[in-house]
């Protein structure tokens, strides 16, 4: 008895250690089953928890209405202007990844912060 209570403490400890260390300042993609696609820190313990959030929206361009491009809104811009993050429900991502720190998203973002 004692053993099972000693090993699930060690998982717990060790869960929120892997989470914290993994948070830390990388960003993540997210992408939804609805096809809404956020960016920001990502924490998957003891659920999916996305802080300092963007949403990556497709706007036409103005030049060629055939071509798309892409902008980042921050959540707390949104209408529904999330406070301290959103939870998401696990059977609706489709995937989530951390960003390289070459993808123009990461670029962008770096611009940003440098503001």
């Amino acid at each position: 008895m004692i053993a099972g209570i000693v090993v699930l403490v060690v998982v717990i400890v060790a869960g929120f250690w892997f989470n914290k260390k993994n948070a830390g300042d990388a960003y993540s993609v997210v992408y939804l089953m609805s096809k809404e696609v956020y960016v920001g820190k990502l924490t998957t313990f003891p659920d999916l928890k996305l802080t300092g959030g963007y949403i990556l929206n497709t706007i036409p361009d103005a030049t060629d209405p055939k071509k798309t491009n892409f902008q980042l809104t921050p959540m707390n811009e949104a209408l529904w202007a999330p406070d301290g993050g959103i939870h998401l429900i696990k059977d609706n991502v489709v995937f989530y990844g951390l960003l390289s720190d070459g993808s123009a998203i990461a670029k962008t973002l770096a611009e940003k912060a440098g503001k």
